[in-house]
């Protein structure tokens, strides 16, 4: 049910103005050109939601048509920052139900940055709908949902950008191009990815009554419904695999996106992985704090470690992967690169530009990641792009589904303890039907997996 704090009608008194609706501008003629702003709404109110649409806005002229939330207060405050940031006194619609939202705004963008278990639908259904869509990684929980997103994407002829934003970081963007597509790697042989972040919440808080704020219920959607232990939000329900898919599939997903993009890699051949939980505080946490997996490829292997314990192997790249090639390495992280080459050749270093003085107000925004704000702002000028185009975006659903169920299918790995070899024609782990019966996990009573 929406939560329109104001009746509909005096909504539209107060949006009559043309300005409103429309961005002024000169033309390349001198003239002055109406054009109309993008109608843009946000699923997902929490740090990352509107972190991405305040990047968007900085780049697009939008109007945002409404946001929805299951968090009443969060849903308020997100609205009063989103209100001061686009600098007018218009009062945003308010949904806690996504569905009302798309058929009543009817959006032409929609930005989904709810946790990952609720990802394939709001997007699956954002499409029929008719909207393009900017969704966050990993885009799924299972590999048949990724396989539904696509399957939406290509069947309504919709844009899809993933939020695998290391495609457009701009000194990742110029190591591609001169490093490794100028061949001064030379012959690629083997990659090592890794995060050694503490990032694993090891808590064990105790069950909790649900406050009357929050809808828990709708929070869970198709997800297991886990005891209340406090509000999930900032990244608590990531320490749950019904949620979500570990630190493989948050972390991961973002170093081995980057390393196909940057090698022009497709499906793995083959993915084995080994861990589990080896630290000596799990709390209630259920994902893996130590891991290690091998995505092999026809002379290459790309390997990944991640401990949530301990010091990182080398500090200067703690969360990062390293491409090794006969003529040189290439290291890559969210803040530099360097190219060390085989003998005495020149050592290439850059850091990450930021873009403070082009976009100040990215200095008061309250937990922005600064080093990732100009690469989500070329992200998202690549997203609408794409949509005036009619193109493929830079991290097109295609390539994420690949990325986020080569991380799932490592899940599985771990969890079968063997390799696993998935078939993206017949849609199977080949030779493995226990593993094929994994692909699609069971939704709650309810509700209905899309494939």
């Amino acid at each position: 049910m929406s939560l329109h704090s104001q009746n509909r009608r005096s909504f539209i008194r107060n949006t009559s103005s043309l300005f409103a609706f429309s961005y002024l501008k000169y033309s390349g003629l001198g003239k002055l050109d109406f054009t109309p702003k993008r109608r843009v709404a946000l699923i997902g109110t929490g740090w990352y939601g509107k972190s991405d649409l305040f990047r968007l806005i900085q780049v697009e002229p939008a109007e945002v048509v409404g946001i929805c939330d299951v968090d009443k207060n969060q849903l308020r405050q997100a609205s009063e920052l989103i209100s001061q940031r686009i600098g007018n006194n218009k009062l945003i619609p308010l949904y806690n139900d996504y569905k009302k939202l798309l058929s009543e705004e009817k959006p032409e963008i929609v930005l989904i940055g709810t946790p990952d278990h609720w990802h394939a639908l709001q997007t699956i259904d954002a499409l029929k709908s008719g909207s393009h869509v900017y969704v966050q990684k990993p885009i799924s929980v299972d590999v048949m949902e990724g396989e539904a997103m696509l399957a939406a994407a290509r069947k309504y002829d919709r844009v899809v950008q993933v939020g695998t934003q290391r495609r457009s970081t701009p000194h990742l963007i110029e190591a591609k191009k001169n490093i490794v597509d100028s061949g001064m790697l030379g012959k690629v042989l083997h990659v090592e990815m890794c995060c050694y972040y503490h990032m694993r919440n090891s808590s064990n808080p105790p069950i909790q009554a649900i406050p009357d704020f929050f809808d828990y219920e709708q929070w869970t959607g198709p997800a297991p419904l886990r005891p209340f232990t406090g509000l999930p939000h900032r990244g608590g329900w990531r320490a749950f695999m019904e949620y979500g898919n570990g630190i493989m599939g948050d972390m991961c997903v973002h170093m081995f996106d980057a390393v196909r993009w940057m090698l022009d890699l497709g499906w793995p051949k083959k993915i084995s992985s080994t861990g589990g939980i080896y630290g000596t505080n799990p709390g209630l946490s259920n994902i893996a704090d130590t891991q290690h997996a091998i995505f092999e490829y026809d002379g290459l292997n790309c390997v990944w470690q991640h401990r949530a314990w301990g010091t990182a192997t080398d500090p200067e790249y703690p969360w990062a992967f390293k491409i090794y090639g006969e003529k040189g390495t290439l290291c890559g992280s969210t803040m530099r690169y360097d190219f060390i080459p085989e003998g005495k050749g020149e050592k290439i270093h850059r850091d990450v530009a930021y873009e403070r003085e082009q976009f100040p107000e990215d200095l008061t925004e309250k937990s922005i990641e600064l080093h990732a704000a100009p690469a989500t702002r070329l992200h998202m000028k690549n997203f609408i792009e794409s949509i005036n185009n009619k193109t493929r975006p830079v991290a097109d659903i295609e390539q994420a589904h690949i990325s986020t169920a080569a991380c799932i299918l490592a899940n599985m790995s771990m969890k079968l303890e063997r390799p696993l070899t998935y078939d993206p024609i017949k849609k199977i782990v080949s030779g493995d039907s226990e593993a094929t019966a994994l692909l699609q996990r069971s939704y709650r009573t309810g509700w209905e997996h899309p494939f």
